[in-house]
């Protein structure tokens, strides 16, 4: 399975493609989600999955999850982390926002 990355570089990726050619109607569609909905550099994202990975029982598909809709509420850290197979207490929802917003 090909690792995820956030959405900030997909952004990057296909803004840089669509400086060399036309895109296809799906890239340029993708393009427009990523214009609309990144919110951080592609190295401010990389750099909070980085710190994510680093918390216990998050791993790489997790963290971009987090990276791409930052999360600002528990409630929406508990979503995020409700398809996870870990159980996760309120002290790791707790970190996850602490890093979050330090990375915001």
């Amino acid at each position: 399975m090909p690792e995820p990355i956030p959405l900030a570089r997909v952004k990057q990726l296909l803004t840089e493609e669509a400086a060399r050619r036309t895109l296809p109607r799906e890239a340029a569609l993708a393009l427009a989600h990523a214009e609309m909905f990144a919110r951080l550099t592609p190295e401010q994202a990389e750099t909070l999955v980085a710190a994510l990975e680093a918390l216990p029982s998050i791993d790489r598909t997790l963290a971009v999850r987090i990276a791409d809709i930052l999360p600002q509420y528990p409630e929406e850290v508990r979503l995020l982390m409700a398809k996870e197979r870990s159980a996760f207490d309120e002290a790791a929802v707790t970190r996850v926002l602490e890093v979050v917003a330090q990375h915001r």
